[in-house]
């Protein structure tokens, strides 16, 4: 066992780089990184891979989204969401595989992800995959920082939705939720609103920030 195997937690989500975001040019050899069990707080993490080579990301283990979640499973489920939505905002492909809730439409609310190479347990998995990936652009619902305010611009329901947040006590929610918070743990009324809004999605007691952060836009701002 090599010291970094040793230093690995049960709840590390384990991914596997390759060079190249083209399946067929993986196959060449010498463009598999390898595998990583990335720990603790996902913040940096997709940096990381990217700076290390990685242009495809594969998650090891199914992202189930279905019935009820214990403490474990709920933190490691927004930490999952949180990394892949990190791994789409610098446009790497991410091969992730999703059980979504039973609303025929719950997947929308992860429609600004990189789509996934299946979606499972819904009535018609391919009709709704090949949906997501006719509608799947960069930065499809995003926020990004300015001086003391932090805006967000939502399409993932066809359009858009713009949402300036001034309060302070909601951006240090925000700044919480970069890796999944337990709800108990933030303002009631940030909870509140950004339930409302659809941008937090509450797993047993956690809650995950959907948007995913953007350093700037990446055309005039008025187009998206």
């Amino acid at each position: 066992m090599t010291a970094a195997a040793a230093s690995t937690t049960p709840d590390a989500l384990t991914v596997t780089l390759w060079r190249d975001y083209d399946r067929a040019a993986c196959a060449v050899p010498g463009m598999r990184i390898g595998a990583r069990h990335l720990d603790g707080p996902g913040a940096g993490h997709a940096r990381r891979l990217f700076d290390a080579g990685a242009r495809r990301v594969v998650l090891a283990d199914p992202v189930d989204l279905t019935g009820p979640m214990d403490d474990a499973r709920a933190a490691r489920t927004v930490r999952t969401l949180s990394l892949i939505g990190d791994l789409t905002s610098l446009a790497l492909a991410v091969d992730w595989t999703v059980r979504p809730g039973p609303d025929p439409h719950d997947w929308r609310r992860l429609g600004h992800l990189h789509p996934p190479t299946a979606v499972l347990g819904v009535e018609d998995p391919q009709g709704v995959l090949s949906e997501w990936r006719r509608g799947y652009y960069i930065c499809k619902c995003v926020y990004r920082r300015g001086p003391g305010f932090l805006q967000v611009r939502d399409r993932r329901y066809r359009e858009l939705r713009r949402f300036t947040i001034d309060e302070p006590h909601y951006q240090e929610a925000i700044a919480a939720l970069a890796d999944g918070a337990r709800a108990e743990d933030l303002p009631a009324d940030a909870v509140e609103d950004f339930l409302r809004e659809d941008l937090a999605v509450r797993f047993g007691e956690h809650l995950w920030w959907a948007p995913y952060r953007v350093g700037r836009w990446p055309q005039a701002q008025m187009v998206i």
